[in-house]
């Protein structure tokens, strides 16, 4: 809401004053300790052309107060009240501004007002977005997943974790974090020896000494990530839209899964994940949809030549299993209405490039022991098991004539361009289409995968550990991110994979298929 003279009352200002004035004078404050603190940034997301959400944390019972404008100044901003912190919400605000149509890029300052002492007012601390563009313009955007995995956490020595400044520096225009936000049942130790005798040490809190299996606990994996300043600074200059996976939860887990792990009291998954998925919005500048609270999937517009598809592959999926049915819901992956959901949005679309973000790979055979975690199933055959659910889409985006669908995905830490065509595969109802991999940005690095030839995939390039080694720290540099230029003339979609130190390993520049 923007702020009215009967709002600045109610926070406690004197007749006449404005919050322009309160928020300018934070002098009136006598003790410095009254003032809340701000101590993970803010961030923003979920944006649209005249509307994002962005988000921030108190150190204590609050009133988030925020400024926007068109210019880096300030000048003509609006002042809005946000809503209160407490501890219901782990002292985290939300607010979806409203009315940025006509900006590029929108400039946003963030306060919190103290709930008792509304004259105790903290810093503020400023971040900006670029809004989706009304006309072609070029695009760039980077995605990747896994943050904080396989026991390596912050080492402040070493410079955090360096990814993210990697990313920034590219500049890009958003990020899709493609899912293992955190690693909630990845307890860190204080040290690690490396192989080459040196010591990795990890910054270490309490949540992060165990499994999460309270809710403050799974709030604390949030909270843990946000303590890096390469990721406070990321956050406050390019908006995310986040998707989840396993690793929120607990690795592997399937809605109804009773755990057979000692680490855990808590054994059901469901409750487990019902605690993760709050702490997941609480901590995530996601948008609560009126019609689906609670949502994960959701689609994003950028401009006339992009749209975003972002996939929840782990909401809605039956038990992981051999993965060989030839029919049934314990085949059941997207389920039946987010693939409906992905089909007319498809069908819809008017953007150029449309843009599938999934949280796992298609054709990478993932166990899961003796079962399968993600699609393929090890066949090489016809379609079986969850690949159902995927041959059902590739056949109606094929029949639709639904041109210019591109999958991004991580999970899997390591990068690679994976290229999909029917004259390969055992399945040849569709058109081919490019699979790209990225990831870890801060987590042990795995691989190469084997590939299932049901769908026909290819490896174009792939970069992975050498033969024989795994869990490879990020200080050995196999730590991945992919970026995508969208050329706003030409509309030439270009796909690169790079490294943490911002090397381009493979580039893939796709040319769109006209109707």
């Amino acid at each position: 809401m923007n702020i009215t003279r009967r709002d600045a009352l109610k926070l406690g200002l004197r007749a006449g004053s404005t919050l322009g004035a309160c928020l300018a004078a934070p002098s009136i404050v006598l003790a410095q300790d009254r003032r809340p603190i701000l101590p993970y940034g803010v961030m923003s997301g979920d944006m649209r052309h005249d509307r994002a959400m962005l988000w921030a944390r108190a150190d204590r019972p609050a009133r988030m107060l925020v400024e926007v404008a068109d210019n880096p100044e300030f000048r003509h901003a609006r002042q809005l009240m946000g809503p209160e912190v407490l501890p219901a919400t782990d002292l985290t605000a939300k607010l979806d501004v409203t009315g940025l149509g006509g900006m590029d890029t929108a400039h946003y300052r963030v306060r919190f007002a103290a709930l008792d002492d509304h004259r105790a007012i903290s810093e503020p601390i400023t971040g900006r977005l670029r809004l989706p563009p009304a006309t072609r313009r070029d695009v760039r955007f980077v995605w990747s997943g896994d943050t904080v995995g396989q026991g390596w956490g912050i080492d402040e020595s070493r410079g955090g974790m360096t990814t993210y400044a990697t990313m920034r520096r590219q500049r890009p225009d958003f990020f899709i974090h493609s899912g293992d936000t955190v690693y909630a049942d990845g307890p860190l130790k204080e040290s690690v020896t490396l192989a080459n005798g040196e010591t990795w040490r990890n910054l270490v809190t309490p949540e992060k000494l165990k499994v999460a299996e309270t809710l403050r606990e799974f709030r604390g994996q949030y909270a843990y990530n946000l303590m890096d300043a390469n990721v406070r600074q990321f956050n406050a200059e390019v908006p995310m839209l986040a998707q989840w996976d396993d690793h929120e939860t607990t690795n592997n887990w399937y809605p109804g899964e009773l755990l057979d792990d000692d680490r855990y009291t808590e054994k059901n998954a469901s409750l487990l994940a019902a605690r993760a998925r709050r702490a997941f919005f609480e901590y995530m500048p996601l948008r609560e949809l009126p019609e689906a609270p609670g949502r994960i999937h959701r689609r994003f517009a950028y401009g006339p030549s992009l749209e975003v598809f972002m996939l929840d592959m782990r909401t809605y999926r039956a038990a992981n299993s051999p993965n060989r049915q030839a029919e049934g819901e314990a085949a059941t992956f997207l389920g039946q209405d987010q693939l409906r959901w992905l089909l007319e949005g498809l069908r819809r679309s008017t953007a150029t490039w449309k843009i599938i973000a999934a949280d796992m790979p298609i054709g990478l055979v993932v166990r899961d022991g003796e079962h399968f975690e993600a699609i393929a199933n090890d066949h090489h055959g016809e379609p079986l098991g969850r690949e159902m659910e995927i041959a059902e889409l590739l056949r109606a985006i094929r029949d639709d004539a639904i041109h210019n669908v591109v999958w991004l995905t991580a999970d899997v830490h390591y990068t690679a361009a994976h290229h999909y065509s029917p004259e390969r595969a055992s399945f040849k109802e569709f058109a081919p289409f490019w699979e790209f991999v990225s990831g870890p940005l801060h987590a042990g690095t795995f691989g190469p995968g084997e590939l299932d030839g049901t769908f026909g995939p290819e490896v174009v390039f792939q970069k992975a550990p050498p033969a024989g080694q795994s869990n490879l720290p990020p200080s050995d540099g196999y730590q991945f991110f992919g970026q995508v230029d969208l050329d706003g003339e030409s509309e030439i979609l270009t796909v690169t994979l790079m490294d943490a130190a911002g090397n381009a390993l493979h580039t893939q520049a796709l040319a769109p298929q006209r109707a």
